[in-house]
């Protein structure tokens, strides 16, 4: 049933723009068809590769175009036609949040989702539609472990970019603005990685190995170690990986961080990777390798596609070891119940806030006064 925006009004004239409340949730998105691949290639390399190589910018056309045919063999030959589950799941997030925050702020509250690199759901598209429902308090919510460059930093450029499109005339239809960057150090989330860890042990590895014959390797999204100044993820993302290695480490000696990189040439990335990871562990021991992504909390075609090549791959150099590859934490009701009570001070603040009119004419009038 589509919502009609005489039907939307009627259920929202009892509430003011001033107390209502739009959480813009946002994601990558993936592609899900061959055609799209080229194209969302070209934005991703705009967006990302701008920020850590020194690469023209003509180049970004003719190599989104490589890297469509590359994506196309893997997706298409490799694995039969993979379509990733990443939009599917990011919408039962989305639905999953707003069900848990309605049920503490009423219809007042609502989460739109958007994908930096996938229409219909594009930043400026979904920010239109928020302006044209009248809200006037915006909360920012990239739904990501970790703060970077190339995650939330994208997402509050594409927003800004797309509140710049869509001032109308001398004030600004936003009011009041919030956002939050990422969840790597809260406690509820690093509990729930290690206990999904300690949980999948006990169901399925405990009777036949001993615990310092268990390798885990807490994965975590790739970062390349220069990119120009800007925050490139690898800060939160060690902490987040000691932090969950110390609710384990006393149980299960074998630990190591495994980052998923993208072999990308002449850029520095983070390591050990996550097979160089298992390697060690299996070096040390290890019987049975556990990867879990920490790092991540969507599945992607990294988390499915990368790590199932990786354990295929050390399936052939040690064939005696056992392989377990673990999902995301998804659509899991203790991490969605989590992710709403993270945005609740945040909401309240906005509520309680008088909207200021912020008008985009006077910027720019407050310079070189030093006649």
């Amino acid at each position: 049933m589509v919502a009609t925006p005489e039907k939307l009004h009627a259920t929202h004239e009892h509430l003011s723009g001033q107390d209502r409340v739009a959480v813009l949730l946002m994601g990558y998105g993936e592609v899900e068809s061959y055609e799209d691949f080229a194209n969302y290639n070209e934005q991703a390399l705009n967006l990302l590769t701008a920020k850590f190589a020194p690469v023209p910018t003509w180049i970004y056309p003719p190599l989104a175009r490589l890297l469509a045919l590359f994506d196309r063999h893997e997706w298409g030959h490799q694995h039969h036609d993979f379509i990733s589950p990443h939009n599917a799941i990011f919408e039962k997030q989305r639905a999953g949040i707003e069900k848990e925050l309605q049920a503490k702020w009423g219809d007042s509250v609502q989460v739109f989702k958007a994908f930096n690199f996938c229409a219909p759901f594009l930043p400026k598209q979904v920010l239109a539609e928020i302006q044209s429902l009248g809200f006037e308090k915006l909360l920012i919510y990239p739904l990501l472990v970790v703060d970077s460059i190339f995650t939330s930093g994208i997402a509050i450029e594409q927003v800004n970019n797309a509140l710049a499109e869509i001032a109308n005339g001398e004030e600004h239809w936003v009011r009041g603005l919030r956002y939050i960057p990422s969840f790597y150090n809260e406690p509820a989330y690093i509990d729930l990685m290690a206990h999904l860890v300690e949980e999948k042990i006990n169901a399925d590895l405990a009777a036949a190995y001993l615990p310092s014959q268990i390798g885990i390797v807490l994965m975590n999204h790739g970062c390349p170690h220069k990119a120009k100044g800007f925050t490139s993820g690898i800060t939160e993302s060690q902490a987040l990986y000691d932090l969950v290695r110390d609710k384990l480490i006393n149980r299960y000696p074998l630990i190591s961080v495994g980052w998923l990189n993208h072999d990308t040439p002449l850029i520095e990335w983070t390591l050990p990777n996550a097979e160089q990871a298992a390697n060690n562990l299996i070096q040390l021991g290890a019987k049975v390798v556990l990867f879990m992504p920490i790092g991540f909390a969507t599945e992607n075609h990294e988390t499915l596609l990368d790590v199932h090549h990786i354990i295929h791959a050390l399936e052939k150099k040690h064939p005696d070891v056992d392989y377990v590859q673990m999902a995301c934490v998804n659509d899991h009701p203790e991490f969605l119940a989590m992710a709403a009570q993270w945005a609740n001070a945040h909401i309240a603040e906005l509520k309680n806030e008088q909207g200021a009119t912020i008008n985009p004419q006077l910027a720019g009038h407050h310079h070189h006064h030093h006649h």
